[in-house]
C-alpha cells in the first residue's frame, strides 16, 4: 500500500510548509482549530469525519467547547505518511472555508473557525 512509506523530515517539512498552523508533535501531524463555541465544534468534527471517511484514512480528533484538535498519524506504520499530509490538507480547506468577498453568499457574521 502507498500508505507503508513513511515521509523524511525533509518530505514533511515541506508538506507544512503548504499547512499553515499544522506541526509536528510527539510523531503527529497536528493542529488546533479554535471555533466559535460548541455547535461549529460540533460540526468541524462531523465535516472532518465526513471526509475521513470517504478517504478511508482517519485522524485522532480531540473536541472542546471552542476547539477541535486534529491529530494525523498512519497507525498502521506508526509515521507520517502522503495519506496524512493529503488528507490535513482537505481537512484545511474544510475547516477554513467561506465564501469569497466577490460571493453572494454573505458568510458567517461572528469570528470563524481559526
Amino acid at each position: 500500500m502507498p500508505d507503508d512509506v513513511v515521509l523524511t523530515e525533509q518530505q514533511i517539512e515541506a508538506a507544512l510548509e503548504d499547512l499553515p498552523g499544522w506541526e509536528i508533535r510527539d510523531g503527529w501531524l497536528r493542529r488546533k482549530y479554535v471555533t466559535p463555541g460548541w455547535p461549529h465544534t460540533m460540526l468541524l468534527a462531523s465535516a472532518i469525519g465526513y471526509a475521513a471517511e470517504a478517504a478511508w484514512h482517519h485522524p485522532d480528533l480531540e473536541l472542546g467547547y471552542a476547539q477541535v484538535i486534529v491529530k494525523l498519524q498512519t497507525h498502521r506504520v506508526k509515521g507520517i505518511t502522503q495519506s496524512d499530509v493529503d488528507l490535513a490538507c482537505r481537512i484545511h480547506e474544510i475547516a477554513l472555508w467561506k465564501p469569497a468577498e466577490t460571493s453572494p453568499l454573505e458568510g458567517f457574521p461572528k469570528n470563524w473557525v481559526r
